[in-house]
């Protein structure tokens, strides 16, 4: 077995971006504490989720990546002997910004980024307004620890990105998160479903792609929006091994065993059986 501790860091957000960014730093000190090796950071951990409307005050928020908080982060990384997966609001240049994750390794290297390719916009989730898609690709990073996919929310509902990662060597997907139930639904059931819809596709991919999934989501009430926690882990065969409460704040560490990826590969050859020949198709919106 190749155990990897994993820290899920679920935590509640202010307007007061010290503040987060603070907690956010105890967070990982107390995971490395506790033998974590990867700690993974839920989406635009350090503000509230601002796209619940369109304001032009937020883009101040942004930064350079490479920048203050990967510099900050290679520091405290280098430090811990932890490697950090950071979610971030990037500043690209003037009046283009990205959704984006850094991936720091334990040696305090930064090893690159990941730019949100899906991007939505619904109410309470105005993305395309502060967001450029994605230019990156799909993208592994090979850490101290392990080779990590990294996605980044609306990412988790799209099988094409999943696989396209893990295609590339991945052992592992991650997803930083911000999603939640809107307070104006008095439907229980309705919650309950889409929490289990937004579970069970992750777990989708881990299963036909043979690696395990880590999805890290934001917890609390923000601007009608109550982010559902509920931050797992699912193992290369999609078995819930890990999952957070959706209420209080959590700082999880989990190992994942990251070598079973060839066990499962072995058991259900998904990989070997694909009709790549089969599937030009998929490049159209759709086929009609």
């Amino acid at each position: 077995m190749k155990n990897v501790s994993f820290a899920l860091v679920q935590l509640t957000c202010s307007t007061d971006v010290a503040a987060n960014k603070a907690k956010t730093v105890q967070a990982i000190r107390d995971a490395a504490a506790r033998g974590a090796q990867v700690i993974c950071l839920q989406e635009l951990f350090s503000s509230v989720y601002f796209c619940y409307e369109e304001n032009t005050a937020f883009f101040d928020l942004a930064e350079a990546i490479p920048g203050p908080s990967t510099d900050m982060f290679g520091g405290l990384a280098k430090e811990l002997n932890v490697v950090i997966i950071a979610s971030l609001f990037e500043k690209r240049a003037a009046g283009l910004f990205h959704n984006t994750t850094a991936v720091i390794d334990a040696d305090g290297a930064y090893l690159g980024k990941y730019r949100k390719m899906h991007i939505p916009d619904d109410p309470g989730y105005y993305e395309k307004y502060y967001f450029t898609p994605g230019d990156l690709g799909y993208q592994v990073f090979n850490t101290k620890y392990a080779k990590v996919g990294v996605l980044i929310c609306w990412d988790q509902w799209y099988p094409e990105a999943a696989r396209l990662t893990a295609l590339q060597g991945a052992e592992v997907l991650v997803y930083p998160t911000a999603i939640g139930w809107d307070m104006e639904e008095q439907n229980a059931e309705i919650n309950r479903e889409q929490y289990q819809a937004w579970q069970t596709i992750q777990r989708s991919h881990a299963i036909a792609n043979g690696v395990p999934v880590i999805s890290v989501n934001r917890v609390g009430v923000e601007n009608g929006q109550q982010f559902w926690g509920g931050s797992f882990v699912a193992n290369a065969g999609g078995r819930i091994i890990f999952q957070a409460p959706h209420d209080v704040e959590e700082v999880a560490i989990v190992d994942v065993d990251v070598e079973s990826n060839e066990y499962y590969r072995k058991t259900w050859p998904f990989l070997r059986d694909r009709r790549i020949d089969s599937y030009q198709d998929i490049t159209k919106r759709f086929i009609d």
